[in-house]
């Protein structure tokens, strides 16, 4: 397995690769197939919570995705990597009822249960967009001249289904999911509701536009 590593504003010492060395050995336990780990590490120019870690792998073609910011890069990357684990547990359990159930077709929710939910999202969580496989991480630049920054990324997306985009929503740990609607054609955001219930928007050009 590959580690890849990043320093945003910050070196990165020996003795932090060694500590990372050693805890993402569990994920080799956990998922045996994922190939590459990077790790982005990144001093914030902030008073508090400077230190952000983001572990980013690729588990049999998803991207599995973690972050944790603290005022120490050590608290950080174990909160991180604590997440991650979470995550790709949950991957190989839902892999092992795919074994027992050929069509998993998330059964909690149905697609019009999706659709039929105009309401906007109770949280808006994360606000990085959503990573593909082939995410790329873009500048951080203030908007205009107010003092907000946004942080601009662009991936590429196959088309995929409602089902699938619920599934890469919750494998990076986001409240909602920017993908390509394989059966309507629409960009299409899924977002997480309250408890396990989710809803969609789809995106349609205005008349005349």
């Amino acid at each position: 397995m590959d580690i890849v590593v990043t320093g945003r504003h910050t070196q990165i010492s020996d003795r932090f690769r060694a500590y990372l060395d050693d805890k993402l050995a569990k994920v080799a336990q956990i998922a045996p197939k994922v190939t590459r780990v990077d790790v982005v590490v990144t001093h914030e120019r902030t008073p508090r919570n400077s230190e952000f870690v983001e572990l980013t792998c690729r588990d049999r073609g998803s991207v599995v995705r973690a972050e944790a910011s603290s005022d120490d890069k050590y608290n950080a990357l174990d909160q991180a990597i604590e997440k991650l684990l979470e995550r790709l547990r949950r991957a190989s359990g839902r892999r092992r009822a795919a074994v027992r159930a050929p069509r998993p077709e998330l059964a909690a929710i149905s697609v019009g249960d999706l659709t039929a939910q105009p309401t906007a999202p109770a949280d808006s969580g994360s606000a990085d967009a959503p990573d593909g496989a082939d995410a790329a991480a873009g500048p951080f630049g203030a908007v205009g001249d107010s003092p907000i920054e946004v942080r601009e990324k662009v991936h590429s997306s196959e088309p995929m289904s409602l089902a699938e985009a619920v599934n890469q929503m919750e494998l990076v740990g986001h409240d909602f999911y920017l993908f390509n609607d394989a059966d309507t054609g629409k960009a299409s955001v899924v977002y997480r509701r309250r408890g396990w219930s989710y809803g969609v928007i789809h995106l349609e050009p205005a008349p005349g536009h």
